[in-house]
């Protein structure tokens, strides 16, 4: 609940409005999971919250700890269904890369997700409580962190199949009496559903959006990701050219390349996707290369990184920005493509914290 309904909340159950921002502050800012932590509320209200209300939702099953550091969990929503998260430590910033929905409905042909299929959108507590979840877990219940969070969802599913749930829980994440996470540090992946970019250019308090592009041909992203048949790059583009009239002075917005050895890493690509873009006269963005995350189940391997510097450097000759993303947590199935509620069982070389 924002604090608005809180207050809502507390006058339904009559209670003096003050509550709210106590109960508030408790959840987000204080991050508790249990009402009976709550030691500052008396405790009739507390039982009486109990009986009428949920603090938690989420239950961890398992953590994994690759050899870079990141942390990947595997949790479970109240109904059964896995819902992955991923902290990503360095050393001036520290990530976490959350869900918007069990499992994904897009079918992308390089990605271990999509395996899964649509199981369920996430609610709007579900995507807070990864955040609350992963920040008691790393630094302990009320600590601050030592740098601030940034936030990405890039987890399991397509965020703008799911865009009020996301953009309201963006909102109670921003607040200053809670995590206080301001969208200005949150990126938000979308696989290209045209209608929601629009929509995003609407939001006053917005993140920054990552497009995933993978291929400058339609031909191509039609086998790579379904969704093109759906929305073609000229509906696509059009939206992103849209979308960067809105960006405020210095801003920018990003597409994503997944690097995938043999298919669309070419000198030939290189040379399309700088077309496609000056094509459609977008000057505000940058473009993230992305070695593909390999695994059994899949059909593709990754780019040499010869070949990816090869890319890289086509695209910077002919004006575009680009920079490599470095992989993280692949030995945990943690990186970008990999989530796939993959179990101990299932994993080799995993440490269990």
């Amino acid at each position: 609940m924002s604090r608005e309904q809180l207050e809502d909340f507390f006058l339904s159950l009559g209670e003096p409005r003050y509550r709210s921002m106590q109960v508030f502050k408790a959840v987000h800012q204080r991050r508790l999971q249990s009402f009976d932590e709550m030691t500052d509320l008396p405790k009739k209200l507390r039982a009486k919250l109990e009986d009428t209300a949920d603090i938690s939702r989420l239950s961890v099953g398992s953590r994994y700890v690759s050899t870079d550091g990141t942390r990947r969990y595997l949790m479970k929503t109240a109904d059964g269904y896995p819902v992955e998260t991923v902290f990503i430590p360095t050393e001036n910033r520290d990530t976490i890369c959350f869900s918007s929905q069990s499992g994904c409905p897009l079918k992308c042909d390089f990605c271990l997700t999509a395996k899964l299929g649509l199981l369920r959108n996430l609610t709007v507590g579900e995507i807070i409580e990864q955040m609350i979840i992963v920040l008691n877990d790393v630094y302990g219940v009320a600590a601050e962190t030592p740098h601030g969070t940034n936030l990405v969802g890039m987890g399991a599913g397509e965020p703008f199949l799911n865009f009020d749930n996301l953009i309201a829980a963006l909102g109670i994440m921003a607040d200053e009496n809670g995590l206080f996470i301001v969208p200005n540090r949150v990126t938000i992946s979308t696989a290209g559903i045209v209608p929601r970019i629009y929509d995003l250019a609407k939001v006053v308090h917005r993140p920054h959006l990552a497009i995933s592009l993978s291929s400058p041909r339609d031909e191509q992203r039609d086998v790579l990701m379904p969704i093109n048949k759906k929305w073609d790059l000229d509906e696509l583009m059009t939206a992103a050219k849209e979308f960067e009239g809105s960006l405020r002075r210095g801003e920018r917005f990003t597409f994503e390349y997944v690097m995938l050895g043999g298919v669309n890493d070419s000198d030939r690509d290189a040379i399309d996707l700088a077309d496609l873009l000056r094509r459609y006269q977008l000057t505000r963005v940058k473009i993230n290369l992305i070695p593909h995350n390999g695994a059994e189940q899949l059909d593709y391997k990754a780019s040499s990184s010869e070949r990816v510097d090869r890319f890289k450097k086509i695209l910077e000759s002919r004006g575009v920005d680009a920079y490599v993303r470095t992989p993280r947590g692949r030995d945990i199935y943690a990186a970008c493509g990999q989530l796939a509620a993959k179990s101990e069982p299932d994993l080799v070389q995993i440490r269990a914290i």
